[in-house]
């Protein structure tokens, strides 16, 4: 990672843009139309083809490429100052626009949108065919006082309530490979017969595909196909995007590079469910000069719409997950994958040469999943790092002083940090109790980032103009 200390000017220098060209590339790329977030009837009005599907060969199903994942629902304010609810009507709306243009799949999970993702979605899609449509969700017994297997019970029944169904399509244990690796899988999922029951569940039909979806210690992963002839894994989730093809381990040391994944999936016959094709949003909001790549390469397409295309390309994926919380996001999706144009060799080959070019601008792998919180003191942790990572894309976090942009990246930085971040709520706060670092599935060593932060912030009010190294690379080990 020593390559990565180069300017902003040479970076541009080295990809043969200049700030002239940079400008033209990004414009009219302008700010979202509030509208479109709640008007399905854009969708409708758009020239949208036929979606693309994969068949499940176990099953037959005709799966959608696209899937829709329900981590992140949109929300609207409560009737208490500052608190948002979860906004049953859009998200309805949103599910309505999908099932109308081909999209079957649906996943979610107890502990999505503060345990309540099940039953918003549940809502949504009992209004609709049960036939019309495929619900995934996991067994999401993290926290060890669930890891009875009464608790883990009661989690799986909760969900078929939740869901308003008498029977789940695609059941996941959720994120093997976390905590203590094989020493947290079998407490979860082996010691308390909760796999054996999951397996009963199946072959009572209450269960029709029966997977697992993969985080952390590569041991598990590899233990559980060594397994594969005992449990006959139908699906397996795993994280994949052109950036972690070859540098997952290169930007956080306990992941594992997507090509080894699927490449283990694919020769096993294992069909592969795609999660994080944007990295938790960062290869749609990448580096602004990374951006104009992509965009001088096809004006027309978002830059999204590069990683969509390079996960549904490959054959043994059964559907790619995305979050879409807005309805523009759920159009550009619709674009990309009705139908699918699969990347060819070149393309491919142009979305590696970028990822060798972002690796040398690391962002923290915050993927904002929420699991970290609470936090007991509470600091909002997705908010600050992903404000760090934002700064980092738009060229906003300087070195020192005598960077070129250092008096603009500094107001820029702390503006936007008191607008994303209320002050109470900012990393000073954070005492290092470090309760949050075990749940992330990215093993961010989320403390010693809020610390770093913290005294780049110090230093920034104080305009020494150290920077206090925070272009770095992140310690992401736990």
């Amino acid at each position: 990672m020593g390559k990565q200390n180069i300017t902003r000017r040479d970076f541009l220098k080295r990809i043969g843009l200049g700030a002239g060209v940079f400008g033209m590339a990004l414009s009219g790329c302008g700010k979202r139309s509030e509208s479109a977030y709640d008007a399905a009837d854009d969708i409708r009005k758009s020239t949208i083809g036929d979606m693309t599907y994969r068949v499940n060969p176990k099953t037959g199903d005709k799966v959608s490429l696209l899937g829709f994942g329900c981590m992140r629902w949109p929300t609207k304010p409560g009737e208490k100052k500052g608190e948002d609810v979860y906004d049953q009507e859009m998200i309805n709306k949103l599910v309505d626009a999908a099932i109308e243009h081909g999209v079957n799949y649906f996943d979610t999970s107890p502990a999505y949108c503060r345990g309540e993702s099940e039953r918003l979605t549940g809502i949504a899609l009992s209004r609709h065919p049960r036939d019309s449509y495929f619900i995934a969700t996991k067994m999401s017994n993290f926290a060890p006082q669930t890891w009875s297997r009464e608790a883990s019970i009661d989690i799986y029944r909760n969900s078929l309530k939740a869901l308003q169904t008498d029977h789940i399509d695609y059941m996941l244990l959720h994120s093997i490979g976390g905590g203590d690796g094989m020493e947290t899988f079998n407490a979860r999922f082996i010691d308390n017969g909760i796999l054996d029951f999951l397996l009963a569940e199946r072959e009572a039909g209450r269960i029709k595909n029966l997977g697992f979806s993969y985080h952390g210690d590569i041991r598990v992963f590899d233990w559980a196909l060594a397994n594969h002839d005992k449990y006959h894994w139908d699906f397996v989730q795993i994280q994949l995007n052109y950036l972690d093809w070859k540098h997952a381990k290169e930007l956080n040391p306990r992941n594992t590079d997507g090509e080894y994944l699927y490449g283990e999936l694919e020769k096993r016959g294992i069909p592969a469910v795609i999660m994080e094709p944007l990295l938790g949003g960062r290869l749609a909001n990448v580096p602004d000069h990374i951006a104009v790549r992509l965009k001088q390469r096809e004006p027309e397409n978002s830059v999204a719409s590069w990683a969509f295309r390079y996960a549904g390309t490959f054959l043994n994926v059964l559907t790619v997950l995305s979050g879409m919380k807005y309805m523009e996001h759920l159009e550009d999706n619709l674009r990309t994958y009705s139908p699918l144009t699969p990347l060819n060799d070149d393309e491919t080959q142009f979305l590696y040469d970028t990822a060798d070019l972002m690796v040398q601008y690391p962002t923290i792998a915050c993927n904002d999943c929420k699991y970290c919180m609470p936090c007991p003191y509470g600091i909002d942790i997705p908010a600050i790092l992903m404000h760090y990572n934002k700064c980092v894309n738009q060229g906003n976090v300087a070195e020192n002083s005598q960077s070129e942009n250092y008096a603009a990246a500094r107001r820029a930085f702390l503006i936007g940090y008191d607008r994303s971040v209320p002050k109470l709520r900012q990393a000073s706060h954070c005492i290092g109790c470090n309760q949050c670092s075990p749940h992330c599935p990215q093993s961010i060593n989320i403390p010693k980032e809020l610390h770093r932060i913290d005294r780049y912030v110090e230093s920034l009010k104080q305009d020494d103009g150290s920077g206090d190294g925070l272009r770095s690379k992140s310690s992401t080990s736990a």
